[in-house]
């Protein structure tokens, strides 16, 4: 058995890395932490868990690691470089934090307003969206979990991208996401009577993903690219919504863009795309780790409209980094992960 601790569990993203691994058949939960409600049972802080015998929560400083396999890390942006910089060599990591998404210690401070402490390690780590950087992933100590946000919206675009089909100087990413993206930490905006009953943009031009989006998809044209990305909260729990409005070169069809993502993604088990006609919902994916696309025509000559759903808690965070702990481990991919939509 892979013996793992789950740091911040009491947040929502370690509460889904909890749920989903419990159904794991090669793990086994050794340790649960959280530094405010450390000493307390789990089941305190999330009362659906109060049938299993779970570990209490304790402190980070109070682990033994000797015992500890594989961490992941669902710790506030800042906060993580010098803990994993101090754990054993042993030790493998999922960071679901920003703390080492971003190449270079200059683009984190730029991005998070924070100078990065551990810029060797930061070099060494590995972005971890799972179904385009699958080889590195698997040979990574450290692998950075990519944002909710950039996750949807990288899956369609980067295999354009590479095949040269699309405008990288012409891409629009305007995202719809639940309130579970903005954590667990009381918050005035996120109250009912502020989110109820509306839609807001936030972020906007501003938003910290996007810097993360830049970076990946320039990867994939193999040149720089700045994507126009605008954010909106939506009174909804959890999931995201995302249309992508690009330009196609000239000479290419909607046609070619159906065919090259159906033959990324035909034999992945996570991504899928939609039948001619179809169009994803956020309730399709809800408390899973698959992603729903679909591509369309505009009305305008050589536009055309992709569209991507997934559960931000999930594939956009808790689900996606154990998919990259099995790629690590050399399990199944699926493993503790197949699970489909919660819907109705």
């Amino acid at each position: 058995m892979l013996n793992v601790a789950i740091l911040g569990a009491s947040g929502y993203t370690g509460a889904e890395l909890l749920r989903l691994l419990l159904n794991h058949p090669k793990v086994a939960i050794r340790a649960l932490t959280a530094e405010r409600q450390a000493g307390r049972p789990y089941a305190q802080v999330f009362p659906q868990f109060a049938m299993l015998d779970l570990p209490d929560l304790v402190k980070i400083d109070s682990l033994d690691w000797s015992n500890i396999d594989f961490v992941f890390c669902a710790l506030p942006h800042g906060t993580t470089q010098p803990i994993i910089a101090g754990l054993p060599d042993h030790v493998r990591v999922v960071d679901l934090s920003a703390d080492f998404r971003l190449a270079t210690p200059e683009a984190y401070e730029a991005a998070y307003g924070l100078p990065h402490e551990q810029p060797e390690l930061l070099k060494a780590a590995v972005y971890g969206l799972s179904e385009i950087e699958r080889e590195a992933i698997a040979k990574a100590r450290v692998v950075a979990n990519p944002g909710c946000f950039p996750t949807g919206a990288q899956l369609p675009l980067i295999p354009l991208l590479e095949q040269g089909l699309i405008d990288a100087d012409n891409l629009i990413i305007d995202s719809k996401s639940g309130t579970t993206g903005a954590g667990r930490s009381p918050k005035e905006g996120l109250l009912f009577a502020e989110v109820s009953e509306g839609i807001h943009a936030y972020g906007i031009g501003t938003h910290r993903h996007g810097p993360e989006m830049d970076q990946e998809l320039s990867k994939a044209a193999g040149r720089d690219v700045r994507v126009r990305f605008t954010p909106h909260l939506v009174p909804m729990s959890r999931g995201i919504l995302s249309t992508l409005y690009v330009t196609m070169n000239a000479g290419v069809t909607l046609t070619a863009l159906r065919q090259t993502l159906e033959a990324r993604y035909q034999n992945e088990p996570f991504v899928h795309v939609l039948a001619e006609g179809q169009a994803p919902q956020t309730r399709h994916v809800r408390g899973s780790n698959h992603v729903l696309i679909s591509l369309h025509a505009d009305r305008n000559a050589n536009q055309a409209i992709l569209v991507s759903a997934e559960d931000n808690l999930v594939k956009g965070a808790s689900g996606q980094a154990i998919q990259n702990m099995n790629i690590m481990m050399g399990y199944e991919e699926t493993l503790g992960l197949s699970l489909t939509a919660q819907f109705p």
